[in-house]
């Protein structure tokens, strides 16, 4: 698909890359639990989910995918893409010397109904769609490209013994409200160590990190489909509102503005 003739992800997958265009529309089905490998492109990337929930992790962050919004990857960042369950990564492919944007860094972009059926009619064979008709629309695609500002969260696990064994009960159960005090008792340490060894492990607080982890526990769950108010209570907060500004505080948008409307139900 290249003009160096490397292939945009590793394994299978189908190209449409007509010859002289500036985007090339890749489609690669995925099934859960299946990642492609860190590996980088000399074209810049859209990640989009088609079909399920992307991951995708790079410069140190995970992002979690919905159909609704999309990851801009720059040529040359290594990264790995991944599902959490079966998925469709269709991914645009932007060559840096016809391609407009400058973005240097991973940027989350909305994915509109025009821009997803654009995505769409650019997948189309080259024989059902003349070169120029190609050419409109991906100067089209360009014109909607706009990144939205959010936070990814990220919860690392604590290197001290005891601090990580409270960090992997917690991720197996986010919503688990014991105090650092009784959390001690359960490992043999007491809450003044506890409290140290998370910032010193993770650079939060304990606090900090707790909400942390309850939005990464989130973030599969609403991409899935879940209501605000049945993902507020599974990770741990006691209404759909606290739930929502801790989110929108975390993320930087509302959940419903991340993934979509169906996540305000």
């Amino acid at each position: 698909m290249s003009q160096d003739g490397q292939q945009p992800e590793p394994g299978g997958g189908h190209l449409v890359a007509p010859p002289g265009s500036a985007v090339v529309v890749g489609s690669f089905p995925l099934d859960g639990g299946e990642w492609f490998g860190r590996h980088e492109h000399a074209a810049h990337q859209l990640a989009w989910a088609a079909d399920g929930v992307l991951a995708v992790q790079a410069s140190g962050r995970t992002w979690v995918l919905p159909s609704s919004v999309a990851l801009w990857i720059p040529a040359g960042v290594p990264h790995a893409t991944g599902a959490t369950g079966k998925a469709l990564l269709r991914s645009l492919y932007f060559w840096p010397d016809r391609c407009p944007l400058r973005w240097q860094e991973p940027q989350v972009v909305p994915v509109s109904g025009l821009l997803r059926e654009l995505i769409g009619h650019l997948a189309q064979e080259p024989e059902a769609l003349p070169a120029e008709a190609r050419h409109r629309a991906e100067q089209v695609v360009f014109d909607l490209l706009h990144p939205v500002t959010v936070t990814t969260v990220r919860a690392p696990l604590p290197a001290d013994p005891r601090a990580r064994r409270v960090a992997e009960a917690l991720c197996r159960d986010p919503a688990d409200d014991r105090t650092l005090a009784e959390w001690g008792a359960v490992v043999g340490a007491s809450s003044r160590t506890l409290a140290r060894a998370f910032v010193a492990g993770t650079g939060m607080t304990y606090g900090q990190w707790r909400t942390q982890l309850r939005l990464q526990a989130a973030m599969p769950l609403l991409a899935a489909g879940a209501t605000v108010t049945s993902v507020a209570h599974r990770v741990g907060y006691g209404s759909p509102s606290a739930f929502v500004a801790a989110f929108r505080r975390g993320v930087g948008v509302p959940p419903g503005a991340y993934f979509g409307p169906s996540a305000g139900r």
